[in-house]
């Protein structure tokens, strides 16, 4: 199949510096290999530096980040407490941290921002940095790089995705539940991001890696970060179950050029795959 004849545009772009935090909107913004500028620079961690997300802390997502363009100040808000700004740290010894029990490095924050998340989050809590000399691998179909993202460094979504889904649903979801970097608009057939191979956007072009398995994050309401579970798992599971477990929603990319994006870009995909239906084990009639 060749380039899709109905052509995507991005509708939205959003960076979340800190991991299980809330996003930030872009109107335009640089893609490196790591994924959209900032995206999951920051995370926290527990004393022992195992990395919280919201399945644990769900409060993390009433968290709103701001971060300079350069990236060497963040401030943190949050309903009801002052706000938290920081002079991003690069050159303090690296710590052990952990995403998934594999171990990575971070650089701590200081006493600040570990008193400030901790008071919040009701534990005790310190955030981290991405080192700049981080590396890491991510596999799939195309292998990459990210920061402390879940796992490839591109979550995107098409809006005709959330449609079909809300359709289903007695009460409808906002995007803001699946928490994706690129929402994809103008395409009439849904989940279609599950078939697209290779995808250029702007001057970037991003490689298929895997279906985005969802998790119970999905069921917090990302506004007040209380549980409002079981949707959207209990709807996914009768339609979107994954052939290798879960189920799926939205597909994870790897960046094969990075270069610059912006919401109105048209989205090209020069290459298809029909057997990502494979992947998918319930109907999407039932």
């Amino acid at each position: 199949m060749g380039e899709y004849e109905a052509a995507g545009v991005v509708r939205r772009l959003i960076t979340y510096p800190v991991k299980g935090c809330a996003g930030i909107e872009l109107t335009s913004a640089k893609l490196a290999a790591t994924g959209l500028e900032h995206d999951r620079a920051f995370m926290v961690v527990d004393n022992d530096g195992d990395f919280r997300s919201q399945r644990g802390d769900p409060r993390l997502a009433i968290i709103r980040p701001a971060i300079d363009e350069d990236g060497s100040r963040l401030t943190l808000r949050a309903p009801g407490v002052a706000d938290l700004h920081i002079s991003v740290d690069l050159t303090s010894p690296r710590c052990l941290v952990r995403l998934f029990g594999t171990p990575y490095r971070g650089i701590d924050q200081g006493a600040d921002a570990a008193a400030w998340l901790s008071a919040l989050l009701g534990g005790r809590r310190r955030l981290v940095r991405m080192p700049p000399e981080h590396d890491r691998v991510t596999d799939g179909w195309t292998p990459g790089t990210s920061g402390y993202a879940d796992s490839s460094p591109v979550h995107a979504v098409s809006q005709a995705s959330l449609d079909e889904l809300n359709r289903r649903l007695e009460v409808p979801l906002p995007m803001k539940r699946f928490r994706p970097n690129i929402v994809i608009d103008g395409w009439d057939e849904p989940h279609l991001e599950d078939r697209a191979r290779v995808v250029a956007i702007g001057t970037a072009e991003l490689g298929y890696a895997k279906l985005a398995i969802r998790c119970a994050v999905t069921m917090i309401d990302q506004d007040t970060g209380g549980k409002a579970g079981p949707e959207p798992l209990r709807t996914l599971a009768r339609y979107r179950r994954a052939a290798g477990g879960g189920v799926a929603f939205g597909a994870k990319f790897s960046v094969l050029r990075p270069g610059r994006l912006a919401v109105g870009n048209g989205v090209r995909v020069s290459s298809w795959t029909p057997e990502a239906s494979r992947e998918i084990l319930g109907p999407a009639s039932v």
